[in-house]
């Protein structure tokens, strides 16, 4: 049974750091591309961040560059999400997935978990 636990969104001011995890059970973590979604209010689901397999390629969307950083450890089979510089427009539910494609496609979600940037 494929389960994820997100954890260490919240409220948090313009500028501040948070950092996301999403600890993954159920399925082979280390094979799968991992990656972050977010939801904001009003708006499509869009993708943050990718990791590879290995962690060895990382993608960001162009919003996030620079400010925001993917990382996993897949000893701990968890996904990792460090956010600086935060943002009123980061506000959104954070998702993380798990994809691996062959021959057949799996993809999973997390439950997602809220972040807040507010004064």
């Amino acid at each position: 049974q494929v389960q994820f636990v997100e954890s260490g969104g919240g409220l948090v001011q313009p500028g501040g750091s948070l950092r996301l995890s999403c600890a993954a059970s159920g399925f082979t973590f280390s094979i799968y591309t991992m990656s972050w979604y977010r939801q904001g209010p009003g708006k499509e689901r869009e993708l943050v961040a990718t990791i590879s397999s290995g962690g060895n390629r990382r993608n960001y969307a162009d919003s996030v560059k620079g400010r925001f950083t993917i990382s996993r450890d897949n000893a701990k089979n968890t996904v990792y999400l460090q956010m600086n510089s935060l943002k009123p427009e980061d506000t959104a539910v954070y998702y993380c997935n798990a994809r691996f494609q062959q021959s057949t496609s799996y993809d999973y979600w997390g439950q997602g978990t809220q972040v807040t940037v507010s004064s």
